[in-house]
């Protein structure tokens, strides 16, 4: 497939990823360093935010990995203080640390359903409020890691649904706040991706998988590529004017079940 994008489209960038020691996070931290950028990393684990770093410096681009917890603003702020340090203004900022298990609301404690609040809505607050400081403005580019939940009532996800909700809020009001310093805030919503500790979780099967898609509008998953095209494109002057928006980059998932066939026996040419 050819792209839309010039080589190196992100060439003197950085970019600060959170939530990025595997999957969509660290898939478009890759993305954005084949692209040109410069890559710091924040996740938990200092063991596992070295080796995610690792793969990015092992391809000969530029990544620093350092330990950070989300839900504690100090230690967010000190991580963007150190990249900030070595690297300069930050001018992507993805915030996509995220949560989840399946629950009833009557199985699921006060404190499991704020356990995921505080990971994907006040660690999203946490990275986007402490990265203010260190942005280029005009210019930066802040995208959150929402999810279809935030619109879509499921079962045995009212603590999902109800952070996710909530970032597509704060992205919305972020927007306001800060387009006049020139600071664009918007997030993506990707659909069941390829790859993911999420899609092994929910379709660990071979036919689990297949149901999956066969509801799905355009009957696949999606790539990590994807989502990091869609960032890449939410983060170069092509979007330039576009700030405040949910980006859905999910086949038609949150559509709802198309797993009827609308077309019958019809079948284009």
């Amino acid at each position: 497939m050819t792209s839309a994008f010039k080589d190196q489209v992100l060439a003197g960038k950085t970019a600060f990823v959170a939530g990025a020691s595997s999957g969509i996070n660290l898939g478009i931290a890759q993305h954005f360093a084949r692209a040109g950028a410069k890559i710091a990393l924040i996740s938990r684990s200092h063991e596992k935010i070295t080796a995610a770093a690792r793969t990015i410096s092992d391809e000969g681009f530029e990544a620093i990995g350092m330990a950070a917890d989300v839900r504690d603003f100090n230690s967010v702020d000190t991580a963007m203080k150190q990249a900030h340090d070595r690297f300069g203004n930050f001018d992507i900022v993805i915030s996509g640390a995220a949560g989840n298990f399946v629950a009833p609301a009557l199985g699921m404690s006060s404190n499991g359903f704020k356990t995921v609040v505080d990971i994907d809505l006040i660690g999203t607050f946490n990275v986007l409020r402490a990265s203010f400081q260190y942005l280029t403005r005009p210019g930066a580019s802040l995208i959150s890691i929402t999810a279809p939940q935030a619109v879509n009532p499921s079962l045995f996800q009212a603590h999902v649904c109800a952070a996710k909700a909530g970032i597509n809020m704060l992205t919305k009001c972020l927007a306001m706040e800060w387009g006049p310093a020139g600071v664009r805030v918007n997030a993506i919503s990707p659909g069941p991706i390829a790859d993911t500790e999420g899609m092994v979780r929910l379709a660990p099967t071979p036919e689990m998988e297949k149901a999956i898609k066969s509801r799905i509008a355009l009957r696949d998953y999606g790539t990590k590529t994807d989502i990091g095209d869609t960032a890449l494109f939410l983060s170069t002057d092509n979007a330039k004017y576009i700030t405040g928006t949910i980006v859905d980059c999910d086949g038609g998932s949150k559509l709802g079940d198309a797993g009827a066939d609308a077309l019958g026996d019809f079948k284009p040419a």
